[in-house]
């Protein structure tokens, strides 16, 4: 097993450094490198939690369903003025919506979970590369900053740039598609 991590770390550090080489300026490839690197985790991330939501469509479903059929059903008890009826089955639907809604969150976390294994990578690549702060930032966050403080908002620029890219990408495409649907 530590061979085959090994490995494939090898293998990972190879195509990822070619990023980090493209024009032999060490800033401008540095940006570029983490930009990229940003990127993939975006594509990795969404890709599995597209893959989770496909997988789970069904369960997701069935919860929604339920939701539906209890909010009518309370309001229909409250319509005809049984409060207690009206009461319960409110209660049950918003169990179900705060089952629904957490499941949710849970799907949302997991399209942060590259992220370490890039700052890990990074961590191999640049731990003693610092970057200079101008003054006022260096009153806030020190003289110098690492790869992190630059990993971050290349990550969230790569995020911006996938959400105007989702619906162009061959696979994102369909499911830019599915998320729409259940959004009406």
């Amino acid at each position: 097993m530590h061979t085959f991590l090994t490995t494939a770390f090898d293998y990972a550090d190879g195509f990822l450094i070619l990023f980090f080489r493209i024009t032999g300026y060490a800033f401008i490839d540095y940006l570029i490198g983490t930009l990229v690197l940003g990127f993939l985790c975006v594509i990795v991330g969404e890709l599995s939690i597209s893959l989770a939501i496909r997988f789970n469509k069904s369960y997701l479903d069935s919860m929604s369903r339920e939701m539906k059929e209890k909010e009518q059903l309370s309001m229909q008890a409250y319509q005809v003025g049984d409060k207690d009826g009206y009461k319960a089955l409110n209660k049950e639907a918003t169990d179900v919506w705060g089952k629904y809604f957490f499941t949710m969150v849970a799907y949302s976390a997991g399209i942060l979970w590259p992220i370490p294994f890039a700052l890990g990578w990074m961590q191999t690549r640049f731990q003693a590369v610092e970057f200079p702060l101008a003054f006022p930032l260096s009153l806030i966050f020190g003289s110098t900053v690492g790869y992190t403080f630059t990993f971050i908002p290349l990550y969230i620029l790569a995020r911006i740039a996938f959400k105007y890219l989702r619906p162009r990408l061959p696979y994102f495409k369909g499911v830019q598609q599915m998320l729409d649907q259940q959004s009406h």
